[in-house]
């Protein structure tokens, strides 16, 4: 078991520290909301006064921030890099630009640290039940270093490459994924438009070839599916604004290699719609509502 700081207690980081502890790791916690705190020291772990108190003493150092301005901001801004143990492993889980968690390992290895990326797929749900999957860039003896700890959080962990290549794998995936759950959102609203039933087109989907993970696992549509978040008031869950910000590194990629992402952009342009709609802290599935308002 090791001694672990966790950095970042929002909607997927709170989940991920609480399995750490339920695996009998030694956590030490901070967030920037005390009350995220508050919670997961209620479960057993240390409240930490601030990222610099947390990571005094650890083995192993989590983050799970929202953005790569966060990201930098903690690491190189604030210096926490200089507060770690130079024996201890430093796992940054956050979806960032890979040019971000490549100046960031950059620094690390300055100072002699071993970190990895290590963004992650499977939404809240995931999370809470540890089975996540890691996409990883680094070396791979860190990432050997790490399996212990993934594996307290996730069932499926991936070696990309080396550093950033988590973060440009975890940015194709979620570009797909924001297509899926737009491309789904549409077919289900034309669906009940003309009169279907959305749980049985939604089933007839799931055995035809338009089957998707958004129609089967976390169906935009209301009442479809229990305890996904469009039956919960699109309330929880992947953010519209964090989906339109993974669209836009997904843009950037683009941009830097010269590569054609039209659907992409398109997904980008939709989600930017509806989070300019006052939308922007719900669920990404809640997209559904572009089409669906529009219907008779």
């Amino acid at each position: 078991m090791s001694s672990i700081a966790f950095i970042g207690l929002g909607n997927m980081g709170a989940p991920m520290a609480n399995n750490l502890i339920k695996a009998g790791h030694k956590l030490a916690v901070f967030d920037l909301v005390p009350g995220a705190v508050n919670s997961l020291a209620d479960a057993g772990a240390r409240a930490a006064s601030s990222a610099a108190d947390a990571v005094q003493g650890a083995e192993v150092v989590v983050t799970m921030l929202p953005a790569s301005k966060h990201v930098e901001a903690l690491y190189l801004g604030q210096d926490l890099l200089g507060a770690i143990d130079p024996s201890a492993l430093v796992i940054e889980c956050s979806t960032i630009a890979p040019n971000s968690a490549r100046k960031v390992a950059t620094a690390a290895q300055e100072r002699g640290l071993a970190m990895i990326d290590a963004p992650v797929s499977g939404g809240t749900a995931g999370a809470a039940a540890g089975t996540l999957t890691f996409i990883v860039g680094g070396e791979a003896d860190d990432l050997a270093r790490a399996m212990p700890v993934l594996q307290a959080m996730g069932k499926n962990i991936f070696h990309a490459g080396p550093a950033g290549a988590g973060q440009v794998a975890k940015i194709c995936n979620n570009m797909l994924l924001g297509i899926l759950m737009a491309g789904t959102s549409e077919a289900l609203a034309l669906g009940v438009a003309n009169g279907l039933d959305p749980k049985v087109l939604s089933d007839i989907i799931a055995k035809s070839s338009g089957r998707n993970w958004a129609t089967e696992l976390y169906n935009p549509w209301p009442g479809v599916m229990e305890n996904t978040p469009a039956s919960k008031g699109y309330v929880g869950g992947f953010g519209v604004d964090l989906m339109l910000k993974d669209l836009g590194l997904a843009a950037e990629a683009a941009l830097s290699s010269r590569s054609s992402i039209p659907l992409g952009e398109l997904a980008r342009n939709l989600y930017s719609l509806h989070s300019g709609d006052g939308s922007g802290k719900l669920d990404f599935s809640s997209i559904v509502n572009l089409y669906a308002h529009k219907t008779p």
